[in-house]
């Protein structure tokens, strides 16, 4: 199918999904990325003892609670 006989499809409002392929589909921002952050081995501990007690790995609390912090932030912001 040509560009332009797509681009008169969506314009009329019909349904375009068929031709899409949606499997190279992203969600902005939802990319990873690596980074290395040095912790005192008190916090590594206390990480790895929080993690344990809920049955998660030492990396997915970390990003949880970073997550949780950014997200309290922005709201924090929006409000003040």
């Amino acid at each position: 199918m040509k560009a332009e006989e797509l681009d008169e499809l969506f314009d009329n409002g019909e349904d375009i999904t068929e031709y899409l392929d949606m499997s190279t589909l992203t969600k902005n921002g939802t990319r990873t990325k690596k980074v290395n952050v040095d912790f005192p081995e008190w916090v590594i501990n206390s990480l790895d003892h929080e993690a344990k007690k809920i049955g998660v790995t030492r990396q997915s609390i970390i990003k949880v609670w970073i997550a949780e912090r950014l997200k309290e932030e922005a709201e924090h912001l929006r409000v003040g």
